[in-house]
């Protein structure tokens, strides 16, 4: 390092000092115009021109320092001992030797892969190795931290004094050995490494001013011809910057960074290089859509893609994406860039740069292992656009909580499926046609209910159909055209829900008139089955359902139950029209109340199970003491079929072909039993004995004794008080009656009237947290009352559970040797399933503020302390200024006692 940084310091010096005299030459010869130019350079402006005369001076001086090392290579000893010079043709190839001239030397280009090597180490920030790099337990130790920084600081030509002549000396041939040096100083205090943080920020070089540098400024001749090498530097700048401030909850390093920034040249930056990336033609939606069309067709070209991404990391739009989230982070530190960061509403370009990335920015906040806080920025993976709303509706109202009352337990354990599905609907945009039915999909669920219910009124009304058309009349029919072509007009000029309800009611209606009831039940049937098979389509294509293995598909409820639906329609239009009924059910799966009222019986159905099992046993058990004591009671009223009419009805009703022979042999048998019997036909209601066997007894009481409001008694033969046994049946039918009807029966009312109320409850509270508790740490919305930052604050920008996700798809797409700190340990919490890393019970905003209120707290105590010692020091004083007094009267006091007390002896001692 230290030969190729000496070796720099002379090129540069050489080179610097013949661009100076080829300035001074200029400005002799040609004056006038350049002496203006050059007074203009003097004040601290570089024009256009005057850097294109340093550009020239600079290759003039390069390509004769080149010629000379030539032509002293070329100098050997003759075979007469003299020495002879090699001439060459370098004259009339000055366009190679341009080239060759401007190569680094072996001791500058050699600092490459050795750069290279120390990044290596570091990988992983490997903590060991970066602190080794900055000391080691050796007699002479070096520090190749700060030693790097200085070689970056020589390279860039800072040491001359020329920061702003900082293009003169960044060209094709080094660009890449600076490169090298950013992405090293970064790998070096990445993870965090706070001490080589400090290192870099705090050293007595200007290496971080040549940094900001670097990410300011215009680094020209360089950007006119390669722009993409320039935005790579910048990249790289920017990341070295975000990296001395990882992770650290000081403002140390920021304030250094910010010593030497303009927060608007900062802003600008990304406003001119987000202006670069829209004069460019709006790259990135282009190649968005080129990457879903070729994604959709092969894995192979989602790899190709994902590579292509790779390359454009140095594109303006994610160059300036890290500027914007470096500003972001440094505005924590400065106010005046904060309001810098929000839309003024005068530059066009300018606004637009800051909304787009502030829409495509979030932020989350980590605990880490010793229970510190630490909050992240990261630019949001663009396959994050693709997850559905309908998606994030389901999981938002669904996801379960867990005994801390947070819900990131369930949320974490769905990341990999909504994953899956991104990728998913990222090359579903590539198929429009499947696309747009996918989007869709609630539309065509909508219209096959509705399709359902038309066809169960037509089939319920005019079952069974009649062949016969029916005539309407005329003024009803003007009316019915009127109305449907009054309708069509406006669902084709203002379309509306109700208008399109009305189109579709006139259409059947004079469909049902026009070609009769059948054939319009039939094409209904027809249109709801394409309907249904296009809502399934929409299914599978939203969940991905092709990509899916057999065992996944059939476990799946929502596609099995719309299965099921699509073969009940094709039931219906094939075998009967009755199956259509049974596709009303769909109402119970369609509310979500009505799926409590079915949950209230099946949740607790064991308890409803059970009840029911010990209410058979107990009829069990009066049927028994029934049948000993009360089988003469066992009288039920039976109403008889009178089976020779219904023969002669069904006779006379029989079609014109004679086919009524099930018919007749049915009714033929029943009137061979009642011969067989002895039964005759009664005119009136008739009484018969139910209680002749034990399984007749329990069927009676069964039926008659639980449909029943008063029990069992309400049927059985009313006895006389006379009877002997009249109490014991009284003691029976009210034991029965309290024990069966109102106990056992009330107690599976209750079990389902109490399980309703439950999911009533329960939807209540789960809607009442959603509202007022955070998603994430589970704080409820008081934590948050009196404070800076309000709930609604808190859970859109600091605990946004999307955010969350985004960043678990980051880490899971980004390429790991690219990973920060902060990353590299959430990656390998996910990989070990722990949710340590999620915040509980807590925010950084309320943990700021506490300790401010604690500071506070202390400077006032303190303040107070101040107080009291400065007054306890007052009074001292003047207690001692007191005592002072009091010392001196007494001395008076004595010497005039004296003076009046003339026996008293008095000499020179005395006194």
């Amino acid at each position: 390092m230290k030969e190729a940084e000496l070796e720099i310091k002379n090129t540069i010096t050489v080179n610097t000092s013949d661009t100076l005299s080829s300035k001074k030459s200029s400005e002799e010869t040609h004056g006038g115009s350049h002496g203006k130019n050059n007074r203009k350079a003097g004040n601290g402006m570089i024009t256009d021109e005057l850097r294109a005369q340093f550009d020239e001076s600079t290759s003039i001086t390069s390509r004769t320092m080149g010629q000379l090392r030539q032509t002293q290579g070329h100098i050997d000893d003759g075979e007469d001992g003299r020495n002879h010079i090699v001439h060459d043709d370098a004259a009339d190839h000055r366009p190679t030797r341009e080239k060759e001239e401007k190569k680094l030397t072996a001791q500058i280009s050699m600092m490459q892969p050795i750069l290279r090597f120390l990044q290596l180490l570091c990988e992983n920030h490997n903590r060991d190795l970066q602190n080794n790099l900055r000391q080691q337990d050796n007699k002479t130790s070096y520090n190749l931290v700060c030693e790097t920084l200085q070689f970056l600081d020589c390279i860039c030509g800072s040491t001359t004094g020329g920061l702003g002549l900082l293009g003169l000396y960044i060209n094709v041939n080094n660009v890449g050995l600076i490169n090298q040096a950013l992405t090293s100083l970064t790998e070096y205090c990445q993870g965090p490494c706070h001490i080589n943080q400090n290192a870099i920020a705090m050293h007595e070089s200007n290496g971080i001013d040549i940094i900001i540098a670097l990410l300011l400024n215009d680094i020209n001749p360089l950007g006119k011809q390669r722009m993409d090498l320039v935005l790579e530097l910048k990249n790289n700048a920017s990341k070295l910057l975000l990296a001395i401030m990882e992770s650290r909850h000081d403002s140390e390093n920021a304030e250094r960074i910010l010593y030497n920034m303009s927060p608007k040249q900062l802003v600008d930056s990304i406003k001119r290089v987000f202006k670069q990336e829209i004069l460019e033609g709006d790259i990135f939606y282009s190649l968005k859509v080129d990457v879903a069309k070729q994604a959709f067709h092969s894995e192979d070209a989602v790899e190709d893609d994902e590579e292509d991404d790779e390359e454009r990391e140095a594109s303006p739009k994610a160059v300036g994406h890290n500027i914007f989230i470096l500003a972001h982070q440094l505005s924590q530190h400065n106010k005046e860039l904060s309001e810098l960061l929000k839309p003024s509403g005068t530059d066009l370009y300018g606004d637009q740069a800051l909304e787009f990335y502030a829409k495509h920015t979030a932020q989350i906040e980590i605990a880490r292992m010793d229970r510190t806080m630490e909050r992240i920025v990261f630019p949001i993976p663009e396959i994050c656009e693709y997850v559905t709303e309908e998606t994030m509706v389901k999981v938002y109202q669904s996801a379960e909580r867990d005994e801390q009352g947070s819900k990131v337990a369930d949320f974490f354990d769905r990341h990999e499926d909504i994953l899956r599905e991104m990728q998913w609907q990222k090359k579903l945009r590539a198929n429009p046609l499947l696309f747009w039915f996918s989007s869709h999909m609630l539309l065509w669920g909508s219209m096959s209910f509705n399709f359902t219910v038309i066809i169960n009124l037509l089939v319920a009304l005019f079952y069974p159909f009649d062949d016969s058309k029916k005539e309407l009349d005329p003024r009803l029919s003007t009316l019915v055209w009127t109305a449907m072509l009054v309708s069509l007009a406006i669902v084709i000029t203002l379309p509306s829900p109700g208008v399109i309800r009305v189109l579709i009611l006139s259409t059947i209606l004079r469909l049902i008139f026009s070609v009769g009831l059948e054939p319009t039940l039939w094409l209904l049937g027809v249109l709801n089955v394409i309907n249904k098979a296009i809502f399934l389509t929409s299914l599978m294509g939203n969940r991905g359902t092709f990509t899916k293995p057999i065992r996944h598909i059939i476990t799946d409820f929502e596609f099995m139950y719309d299965s099921l639906y699509l073969t009940l329609c094709m039931l219906g239009l094939c075998v009967h029209e009755f199956f259509y009924s049974l596709l009303l059910l769909d109402v119970v799966y369609r509310e979500e109340t009505l799926v409590n009222v079915i949950r209230s019986v099946t949740r607790n159905g064991r308890s409803i199970i059970m009840t029911a099992v010990l209410a058979v046993i107990l009829i069990y058990l009066f049927s028994i003491i029934g049948f000993i004591f009360f089988q003469d009671d066992f009288l039920m009223e039976v109403e008889s079929l009178d089976i020779q009419q219904i023969a002669n009805d069904t006779t006379g009703s029989c079609p014109t072909d004679g086919n009524c022979s099930n018919t007749q042999s049915i009714v033929s048998q029943f009137l061979h039993m009642e011969q067989e019997t002895g039964i005759a036909q009664p005119d009136e209601e008739d009484k018969q004995r139910a209680c002749d066997s034990l399984i007749m007894c329990i069927l009676t009481s069964l039926n008659q004794g639980l449909r029943n409001g008063g029990g069992i008694g309400d049927v059985l033969r009313k006895p006389s008080s006379k009877e002997p046994l009249f109490v014991m049946r009284v003691v029976y039918d009210l034991l029965f009656f309290f024990i069966i009807i109102i106990i056992v029966l009330n107690l599976i009312f209750g079990v389902i009237i109490d399980t309703f109320a439950d999911l009533r409850s329960e939807k209540q509270q789960k809607e009442e947290i959603l509202k007022n508790s955070c998603f994430i740490c589970g704080l409820e919305r008081s934590a948050f009352d009196n404070r800076t930052v309000s709930f609604e604050e808190h859970v859109q920008s600091e605990h946004n559970m999307w955010h969350y996700l985004y960043f678990i798809v980051l880490v899971n797409v980004k390429d790991p040797t690219e990973f920060t700190g902060p990353e590299s340990y959430v990656y390998s919490m996910i990989k070990e399933k722990k949710l340590e890393w999620f915040p509980r019970m807590c925010a950084m905003s309320l943990t700021a503020e506490e300790s401010e209120g604690e500071t506070n707290e202390l400077r006032n105590l303190q303040a107070q302390l101040d107080g009291t010692n400065k007054l306890i020091q007052n009074l001292s004083s003047q207690l001692n200024d007191l005592k002072d007094q009091m010392t001196e009267q007494r001395k008076q006091k004595q010497r005039m006692g004296l003076l009046q007390n003339p026996t008293f002896p008095m000499n020179h001692q005395s006194l």
